[in-house]
């Protein structure tokens, strides 16, 4: 393969199935979407963006996401992909660390706010943020400029040549560890595209016989790596705007698709609403990630009535879909996360984290993986890139698991005390940092337990002085995180159980999971 087969650009196939893709009932052929990218390009070149400049895009499911990430390509910029669900304090976070210099944003969606969401921003955080552009309306009230998207509406001069080296950032994805603040997981258009074909090949996609729903947001890499498999396989991607049971249930029936990508709650949520014993007969693969308790139960469900899923791993690291299970495989495999590598290049192996030595299959340890799709860095922060990779080149996952011994491999856990919340990985220091930071609150500590068969965050508190009201605590932190962030609870509590160390005095975070059980038994 030559440079250019890894750009963005060569995943359009132009002996692909017509429509590319489908936008709320409306078509979007292979060529108009090519047109649209040229046309996003020339827009922000207009508005001064050239090579390495970053541009964040705070929008919903919509053909101009993707047209902006194909047009950074071309231009040699940088998409920083901006989760819908942030809100002001995670929103600031990111534009300060991309140091994005345009943010194209939603006027409106739904009951998001998002002029109200940037009014808490401050200006002074994000120095290098020079402009916004609102999708949907002329413009948005905030402190900074502001100008209307309207690359597909008017003409531009068109964009120079190409810029893009396939080998530097295109796509910046949020990641959360146990530190303050999301890192940014930098990905080059060769990481994309090589892995997108991967995931065509290992699927066996046929762009005549095959179809995607694209129910996942594209801000993540769960949604844009499934989007760009199939678009590098030529088949048609049918897109929600955001995730909703009834919409993805009437494109599962209507148009016969065979392949959908999601969360355990949303395949639970679709089911509930049919009756009908087999409502899907054409569905081949719905991959799952397991977030919920009983997600087992789920996939028996799910397969008497002809929902086959097949669990999956992924991060943002090595990218979504970097393994699934096979067909070949016992029910029992085939629903556990891991499976097989999508590339046949991924190598995957397993190190005991108490001797620090390679396991042997079936031995449990930290799972490590050199792949095609790792990526390139966490963007700006050289020190966490240098700590998360080995000496030999392998990403350091932070997640426990074991080898099978027949080339898959078995997702066991999260290691650390990062919480998986609402879908996304959380990093407890987000929340702590904000709690910290309200009046009244001399220390917080935040944990994640299974309320009502949902994974919630439950946070402890050591007032200062004056003793925080709980409920303003809440209405603070609602305005600050994204919902899925903000505690079930929150106690008020004199210390905190601590061990003596020889590394120094840590905080007991299993005996904080215990007692906020021990309260919510209680009530």
């Amino acid at each position: 393969m030559s440079a250019n087969d890894f750009s963005l650009q060569s995943l359009i196939r132009p002996e692909g199935a017509d429509p590319a893709f489908v936008f709320d009932g409306t078509p979007v052929s292979r060529a108009e979407f090519s047109a649209r990218a040229e046309q996003a390009a020339a827009w922000l070149a207009a508005q001064g963006i050239g090579k390495g400049d970053v541009v964040a895009v705070w929008l919903v499911n919509r053909v101009e996401w993707i047209a902006l990430l194909f047009a950074a390509a071309r231009l040699g910029a940088i998409v920083a992909a901006v989760n819908t669900r942030y809100r002001s304090a995670e929103v600031a976070h990111l534009l300060k660390v991309s140091g994005a210099k345009l943010m194209v944003v939603e006027a409106a969606f739904r009951s998001i706010d998002f002029a109200a969401i940037l009014a808490d921003v401050d200006k002074a955080e994000v120095p290098a943020l020079e402009k916004l552009a609102v999708v949907g309306a002329d413009a948005i009230p905030a402190q900074w400029a502001s100008v209307r998207f309207d690359a597909f509406d008017k003409p531009y001069p068109p964009a120079p040549s190409p810029q893009g080296n396939v080998d530097l950032p295109v796509l910046l994805y949020t990641t959360s560890g146990t530190t303050k603040g999301p890192k940014l997981v930098a990905h080059s258009q060769r990481t994309l595209a090589s892995h997108a074909v991967s995931v065509a090949r290992a699927l066996k996609l046929d762009p005549q016989r095959h179809s995607l729903l694209a129910m996942l947001p594209f801000c993540g890499t769960f949604g844009m790596t499934s989007l760009l498999g199939f678009v590098a396989a030529g088949a048609p991607i049918h897109v929600l705007d955001a995730f909703e049971a009834a919409p993805a249930l009437e494109i599962l029936s209507e148009h016969r698709i065979t392949h959908a990508f999601g969360s355990d709650e949303m395949f639970r949520r679709i089911l509930a609403l049919t009756d009908a014993p087999r409502p899907f007969p054409q569905l081949e693969v719905c991959g799952f990630a397991a977030f919920q308790p009983g997600w087992r139960e789920l996939a028996v469900a799910a397969e008497a009535r002809g929902m086959p899923l097949f669990g999956l791993y992924g991060s943002s690291e090595v990218q979504a879909l970097f393994s699934i299970g096979r067909t070949s495989d016992t029910f029992a495999d085939r629903i556990e996360g891991g499976g097989w590598p999508m590339s046949p290049d991924a190598k995957v192996r397993v190190r005991d984290t108490e001797t620090g030595e390679l396991a042997a299959h079936g031995i449990s340890g930290e799972i490590e993986i050199s792949a095609p799709s790792r990526f390139l860095g966490y963007f700006n922060n050289p020190q966490a890139t240098r700590d998360a990779i080995t000496a030999d080149g392998f990403f350091r996952t932070g997640d426990i698991g074991r080898l099978r011994g027949d080339g898959a491999f078995v997702y066991e856990t999260r290691a650390g005390d990062a919480m998986r919340l609402g879908g996304f990985l959380v990093a407890p220091g987000e929340i702590e940092d904000e709690l910290k930071a309200c009046d009244g609150v001399a220390d917080a500590q935040v944990v994640a337990v299974d309320l009502n068969g949902q994974a919630r965050c439950v946070a402890f508190v050591i007032p200062d002085k004056e003793p925080p009201q709980q409920e303003a605590l809440t209405a603070r932190l609602r305005e600050r995180l994204a919902g899925y962030k903000v505690p079930a609870r929150i106690y008020l509590v004199a210390a905190f159980p601590v061990t003596d160390s020889a590394n120094g005095v840590k905080i007991q975070r299993a005996r904080l999971r215990a007692m906020a059980l021990e309260r919510i038994a209680a009530e």
